[in-house]
C-alpha cells in the first residue's frame, strides 16, 4: 500500500510539473501570475470570426494588461466586498454551477418518485374518464332558479331514458363549454381531483352506466361512465412525466433539495455558499474554459464597478470638469456650417409671439422649457408647440425659411396658425460644452480613462515573457 502511495504521488507530481509546463507563466500583474491560457482564451474570444478591429498578440497585450490593472485596482478598493457584487457574482455562478449538480439519475429518481406518489394516491380506485352533462347554479341560488334547473335536468334525463343520444344533448344543453365541445366526455381523473359529489357519483358506476340527476356546489349532473382503467406501467409514462418535470422546472428542485442535504451532512460546517463555492471550485479545476468564463465575469462585474466610479459617471456627472475640458478643446467641436441655437414655436394669438420671447430671454437656454411649459402649457389649455435645440439646416423647415433664409414650404401645425423662432445663431461652432455636451462628455470620458490607466501603470508592477507571448495559440 505505502509502494502504491508513493507511486501515485510520483504520478500526480509529474502530471503536476507537465501541466504547468504546458501553461507557461505570460505575465505578472503586480505579483499575480498570469498563465497563457487565460491570455489565449481572452484573446481568441475578442479576435474571433465576425471581429472587425481584430488585434495582433501584440496590439492585444497592451489592451490586456489595462485591463487587469483596472481589476487589481477594484481589488484594491476592496469592491469585491461589495454587497451588490457579491450577489451577482454569486447569481451567475450559480447559473453556471447548478446543472452539474443534477444528474441523470437524479432527475429519474424524481420520476419514479412523481409515479409512485400518484399510483398510491390512485389506489385500487384506479382512473376513470366520464361524460357529464352539467346545468350550472350560482351560488346562493333563489329557490326558484333550484326548482327550474332540477325540472331542466329531469327533462333531459328522461329524453335519456327514451333513447336520446349523450353526446348530443350534451353539446347543445351542457353549461360546461369544455367538455360540451366534446359530447360532454372529459379528461382522465383519479381520486381528490374533482368534487366529492361528482367523485362518489362517477366512481360507482362501471362502463356504460349512467346515473341519475345529482347536485353538486356547482349545479346539476349526469354523468355517463366511458371508460376505467387502472395506472399504466411507469415505463409506458415515463415520456409524461419527463415532459411533466421540464415543464414544471422541477430540476430547480432537485437541486435545491441536493443542496440542502449537503448542508445538513455537514452538521452546520457549511453554508449554502461554501458548498456552491467549493463546487464551483471543482469544477474548473476540470474545465478550463468554465473557469476562464467564471472569472472573465468576476473580473469584468469589477471593472464596470470601479470603470463607472472613475470614468464613466464620474464624467457625466462632473459639470464643472466638463466645463473646463470644452474650454481647453472647444477648436476640436467646431463645425463648418452655423447652427442655430433656438427654438421654432407656433401660438394661437400674435400676443404670445413676444410673450414667449419675453419668458425666456434672460434665462439658461436648459431652462427655457419649464419656463415655457410653467407659463403657458401648465393647465389644460395648451397655448404654444414647440421644437427646441441645435439646429442645422435641413433640420426644420420653419427655422430654414426664418433662420436660413431659404426658400423652403413649411407645414401649418393645426390650430397654431402663427409661426415664429427665437435663439442665435453660432457660426463658428458651440458657446458652452452643453451645445455639445454628448461629445464632450464622451470625449472627457476617454481623457479621463488614460490618464487613468497611466496613473495605474506607474503604480502597479507588471512584466510581460516575450518568449511566452510567441507561443500564443491564434485560433
Amino acid at each position: 500500500m505505502k509502494i502504491y502511495s508513493i507511486f501515485a504521488a510520483l504520478l500526480l507530481g509529474a502530471g503536476s510539473v507537465f501541466a504547468q509546463s504546458n501553461d507557461p507563466v505570460i505575465m505578472t500583474i503586480n505579483g499575480e501570475k498570469i498563465y497563457r491560457s487565460e491570455f489565449e482564451y481572452s484573446y481568441n474570444k475578442n479576435n474571433s470570426e465576425g471581429v472587425i478591429d481584430k488585434k495582433s498578440v501584440e496590439e492585444y497585450v497592451d489592451l490586456f494588461v489595462n485591463y487587469k490593472l483596472k481589476v487589481v485596482a477594484a481589488l484594491d478598493a476592496k469592491m469585491d466586498t461589495l454587497t451588490s457584487f457579491k450577489n451577482e457574482f454569486a447569481q451567475y455562478r450559480d447559473q453556471q454551477v447548478r446543472p452539474a449538480l443534477i444528474t441523470d439519475e437524479d432527475v429519474e429518481n424524481e420520476a419514479k418518485k412523481i409515479y409512485q406518489n400518484t399510483k398510491n394516491s390512485i389506489g385500487e380506485q384506479g382512473l376513470i374518464r366520464p361524460a357529464h352533462i352539467f346545468l350550472m347554479i350560482r351560488q346562493q341560488a333563489a329557490p326558484e332558479d333550484l326548482e327550474k334547473a332540477k325540472v331542466r335536468i329531469d327533462s333531459i334525463y328522461n329524453a335519456l331514458k327514451g333513447g336520446a343520444d349523450f353526446a348530443e344533448l350534451a353539446k347543445t344543453l351542457s353549461q360546461d363549454p369544455g367538455s360540451a365541445r366534446d359530447g360532454g366526455l372529459l379528461p382522465w381523473i383519479g381520486p381528490g381531483q374533482t368534487l366529492k359529489e361528482f367523485e362518489d357519483k362517477a366512481y360507482a358506476l362501471q362502463v356504460g352506466e349512467m346515473s341519475e340527476p345529482f347536485l353538486s356546489p356547482a349545479g346539476y349532473h349526469i354523468v355517463l361512465m366511458k371508460e376505467r382503467k387502472q395506472l399504466e406501467p411507469y415505463d409506458s409514462l415515463r415520456s409524461n412525466i419527463m415532459r411533466f418535470i421540464e415543464q414544471r422546472n422541477l430540476r430547480d428542485r432537485i437541486v435545491e433539495q441536493k443542496i440542502e442535504d449537503l448542508v445538513k451532512s455537514s452538521a452546520g460546517k457549511l453554508t449554502k455558499e461554501e458548498i456552491m463555492q467549493q463546487k464551483a471550485d471543482s469544477l474548473q479545476a476540470l474545465d478550463s474554459d468554465l473557469k476562464n468564463l467564471i472569472r472573465e465575469y468576476h473580473d469584468g462585474l469589477l471593472l464596470y464597478e470601479i470603470s463607472n466610479r472613475l470614468v464613466w459617471d464620474k464624467a457625466s456627472k462632473d459639470e464643472e470638469g466638463l466645463a473646463k475640458f470644452f474650454k481647453k478643446n472647444k477648436k476640436k467641436y467646431a463645425w463648418s456650417e452655423p447652427r442655430f441655437k433656438g427654438m421654432a414655436y407656433h401660438v394661437k394669438v400674435q400676443e404670445d409671439v413676444e410673450a414667449v420671447k419675453e419668458c425666456v430671454k434672460n434665462l439658461k437656454f436648459d431652462d427655457w422649457a419649464s419656463a415655457l411649459r410653467k407659463a403657458f402649457n401648465s393647465d389644460s389649455v395648451i397655448r404654444i408647440r414647440v421644437e427646441k435645440g441645435l439646429f442645422k439646416q435641413g433640420d426644420n423647415a420653419l427655422i430654414d425659411r426664418e433662420v436660413f433664409k431659404k426658400d423652403t414650404t413649411v407645414t401649418a401645425v393645426k390650430d397654431y396658425p402663427i409661426d415664429a423662432t427665437y435663439g442665435k445663431l453660432l457660426k463658428k461652432g458651440p458657446e458652452e460644452y452643453t451645445d455639445v455636451r454628448g461629445l464632450v462628455t464622451a470625449d472627457y470620458q476617454d481623457q479621463l480613462e488614460k490618464d487613468w490607466v497611466a496613473e495605474l501603470r506607474k503604480k502597479y508592477t507588471w512584466v510581460v515573457d516575450e518568449s511566452v507571448l510567441k507561443t500564443v495559440n491564434k485560433h
